[in-house]
């Protein structure tokens, strides 16, 4: 499975979704958006928003947390194999 993960130092969910693949020993490529030409608008182009983190899972582009929710724990879970229970303050 590869994993990669465009974010950037500044924000906060970034952290909380990189913890949790390292928890979880989810090997995962980081393109920090601030320092990778293109970036920003790469996601922008794939997605239609300016939000991150973005997860591409395989090639998939997929959101892992959903403004007024938080990080989406146990769909990400699903997605990428995790079969054991998550805290919710992962």
């Amino acid at each position: 499975m590869e994993v990669i993960v465009y974010s950037s130092q500044w924000c906060p969910d970034c952290h909380v979704a990189k913890r949790f693949l390292k928890k979880h020993d989810i090997p995962f490529t980081e393109i920090d958006i601030q320092h990778t030409p293109g970036a920003a608008q790469e996601i922008i182009a794939r997605t239609g928003r300016r939000a991150i983190p973005q997860f591409v899972i395989d090639g998939e582009w997929v959101q892992p947390y959903r403004p007024g929710e938080g990080f989406l724990y146990e769909e990400l879970s699903q997605l990428l194999g995790i079969t054991d229970h998550v805290a919710a303050n992962d």
